[in-house]
């Protein structure tokens, strides 16, 4: 298996990075993990085929994880798209979605598409399979706007990828990256405590109880990005690919 950061940004475009966007493909899986709202030209420059991914998971509902969906979905419509997709996400998605879609294309909500579009709402601590991957979402802390706010441990194909989504500290991302082949983490901050977000340090604190097996930082601001030099860590960067 594969994962492609397609973005790796923060919702400021620190270091002119794209907004959140990953891509995990293997023999029998083809999924997007958030699509913020510069995701999908930053798809086409890498040259990855938008209609080929069948189901895409959305941690929480700020534009720079979110937004792109209105655009994806009405490249699909105009390219004609035929085959199924599955978009799924916290409680609310589907309302959330057509109020995003009307804002950014009005009426688009209402258009008759060529492919079906299921909508799925994930609840915390419960698995939900589609086909053979199995998702388990963990609740994070995020703020009071644009939740409920997901992370995710996806099962498939024998391994197992977790993403931390945006949060600050919570016990929860220990079940949710325990002995994972691939944890992504936010690593918003070196050190310093940002309300909602997870520092370096405070992440550290703790890797000894979830025990990954690798563990890729992202969604870093301009004091990540300057101190890449001192983070001994694999750090993402748009378009870095990572074997499973």
């Amino acid at each position: 298996m594969q994962l492609r950061f397609v973005g790796c940004g923060d919702a400021f475009g620190s270091g002119g990075r794209v907004n959140t966007c990953f891509h995990l493909t293997g023999e029998r899986t083809n999924l997007l993990i958030d699509c913020g709202a510069s995701s999908l030209p930053a798809l086409k420059r890498l040259g990855i085929a938008c209609n080929d991914v069948a189901l895409i998971l959305i941690t929480h509902f700020h534009g720079d994880h979110f937004a792109g969906l209105p655009f994806l979905l009405l490249d699909a419509q105009f390219s004609r798209r035929t085959q199924p997709l599955v978009i799924a996400g916290p409680a609310g998605i589907a309302a959330r979605l057509a109020q995003v879609m009307e804002a950014l294309f009005e009426h688009s909500p209402a258009t008759p598409r060529k492919f079906e579009l299921s909508v799925v709402e994930l609840q915390a601590e419960t698995t939900t399979h589609f086909g053979e991957i199995a998702v388990t979402p963990y609740a994070v802390v995020h703020g009071n706007s644009g939740g409920p706010f997901l992370g995710y441990r996806i099962a498939a194909e024998g391994r197992v990828v977790a993403y931390t989504a945006d949060t600050e500290w919570t016990d929860s991302l220990i079940p949710l990256g325990r002995d994972a082949d691939l944890f992504i983490a936010e690593a918003y901050t070196f050190d310093k405590p940002v309300k909602n977000h997870l520092s370096l340090a405070a992440l550290e604190a703790h890797l000894a109880d979830i025990r990954p097996k690798r563990l890729v930082l992202t969604h870093m601001s301009d004091d990540m990005l300057r101190r890449r030099d001192q983070i001994a860590h694999m750090t993402a960067h748009d378009g870095m690919s990572v074997e499973i």
